[in-house]
């Protein structure tokens, strides 16, 4: 039997590869950054060609590391950051301008036209999704109509969309295979939730031809064999995840009623709804959580922050009052508590539960006593308030009650956060051994594909907890605070006009 199972964990701010043990250890991992192109107020942009030419190179840095051959990988996985849309050149593999990331709000006049038309729910009973930025649909309606070539070639049947997965994928099996999995094609505002196929009447509505659209297939599934680069020549390329999803399986919650949230760029809960999709009443998206090969999909409910860790990222490059993101713990420890302020990051408007495109970043409750410390306090209680906006619209639309949160990602390292998550929750929360679930997803989709591992009861007993958090503020206190911070988010709303 071959000894490990590869990840690649392609997200917003950087790529990597991780190399698994069968029991879910770490063996070796390289980690890239790539740029953050910011062209005009709300446009986000990445070079898909830079994130291929750094997929390559972490591949090949984690495998070397380890002294390690394509023989000694049973299969790779691959998981990505979502609705982060890039469309190409069938014959050169080229993508004809930069991929239009999910954070970037240029479709916003776009959405309206199509809200206009039937309200921002229209295609919610289809696709689980309201009409928003945040999903690729709209993005590549904008790359076709404002990039003459895309819309000649998608005209000849020479274009080709996808998200990141599909575009990594096209390039592993060297132009030969072009498919992403039920999970990413749930997220492009075009997939029928159902059928778990591309909607005609939806695309036929966004003007899109079918020729575009890559083949849907289940997560955990051989899609191909590696071709590029050579080190992996011959590996199986067997599983594809969305990175929340990815998570979702990585915290093995598969069971109806359990939920993980990532503290990522973005903050991202997912509570694992079973066989039956569920509507949202309350603002969040249904959406397909995983799908075995030979299996039905089991579906979640979901609620996105689009402003977590980029806050913090935000702090520290814009207005440089901390040099590196790990000093603002310390920073925010300095005070005994955020002296009255809230910081409501709104910067790409606000995704679940409000979807208000119209909405921008405030800081409420400014006086003469606010210090930097107080600040950094403020852009860690952000990423919790907004967490407990999310669950409290699960709770509602899902009538369970949470018996605790599962948590991964960069931030759960923050000891002071996690401490107010549990407190403005008021339900435990839950950090693993190993944190680095989203690319342990991946790796667990593909390891089932191919028999590295039976099912997932014997994941489940890889899962192991490092430390739990319980609330220690009042219900009076939780409760009068996140009135304020409702309070807070109000002032956002209409700024854009």
């Amino acid at each position: 039997m071959k000894k490990y199972i590869g990840a690649i964990d392609q997200g917003t701010t950087s790529t990597r590869f991780i190399i698994f043990d069968a029991s879910g250890r770490i063996i070796s991992s390289h980690q890239q950054e790539h740029r953050q192109i910011y062209p005009k107020p709300g446009w986000v942009e990445h070079d898909a060609e830079e994130i291929w030419r750094n997929t390559r190179l972490v591949i090949e840095e984690a495998i070397r590391k380890a002294g390690l051959h394509s023989k000694d990988l049973a299969a790779i996985g691959i998981t990505n950051q979502r609705e982060t849309t890039v469309v190409w050149d069938r014959s050169s593999g080229k993508p004809f301008c930069h991929a239009i990331v999910w954070q970037d709000t240029r479709t916003a006049d776009l959405c309206a036209a199509l809200s206009a038309q039937g309200g921002q729910d229209r295609f919610r009973q289809k696709t689980g999704l309201p009409i928003s930025t945040y999903f690729s649909g709209p993005k590549i309606m904008w790359i076709l109509q404002n990039v003459p070539a895309a819309r000649k070639a998608a005209d000849r049947g020479e274009a080709l969309f996808g998200t990141i997965d599909a575009f990594l994928l096209w390039q592993l099996t060297g132009g030969a295979v072009h498919t992403t999995d039920v999970t990413n094609a749930s997220r492009t505002l075009l997939m029928d939730l159902q059928g778990l196929k591309w909607d005609p009447e939806i695309l036929e509505e966004l003007a899109l031809p079918q020729s575009l659209l890559p083949e849907i297939k289940p997560s955990s599934h051989i899609f191909a064999a590696a071709v590029k680069p050579e080190i992996i020549a011959g590996v199986p390329i067997a599983g594809i995840m969305g990175d929340q999803q990815s998570a979702l399986v990585g915290q093995t919650c598969f069971s109806p009623g359990q939920a993980k949230n990532t503290y990522g760029t973005g903050c991202f809960m997912l509570l694992n709804t079973g066989e039956t999709p569920k509507q949202s009443r309350h603002g969040l998206v249904t959406t397909v959580g995983y799908q075995w090969e030979d299996k039905p999909p089991i579906y979640a409910l979901e609620g996105s922050v689009a402003i977590a860790g980029a806050l913090v990222q935000w702090l520290r490059d814009n207005l440089g009052l901390i040099r590196t993101s790990d000093e603002i713990e310390a920073l925010a420890a300095s005070v005994p508590d955020s002296g009255g302020i809230y910081f409501v990051p709104a910067f790409s408007g606000l995704y679940a539960p409000h979807w208000r495109s119209d909405a921008r970043g405030v800081i409420a409750g400014l006086t003469r006593y606010i210090d930097k410390g107080h600040l950094a306090r403020a852009v860690l209680e952000a990423t919790a308030f907004q967490t407990r906006e999310i669950l409290d619209a699960m709770i509602h639309d899902a009538e369970m009650e949470l018996r605790e949160l599962r948590v991964n990602g960069g931030m759960v390292k923050n000891e002071l956060l996690m401490q107010f998550q549990t407190d403005v929750l008021g339900v435990p929360v839950v950090r693993p051994q190993i944190t680095e679930t989203t690319a342990l997803g991946a790796a667990y989709a593909a390891g089932l594909a191919v028999g590295y591992w039976q099912d997932t009861t014997e994941l489940q007993r890889h899962w192991r907890v490092d430390k739990t958090w319980r609330a220690r503020m009042d219900a009076a206190t939780r409760d009068s605070r996140y009135a304020q911070w409702r309070k807070a988010v109000s002032r956002t709303l209409d700024w854009v006009e």
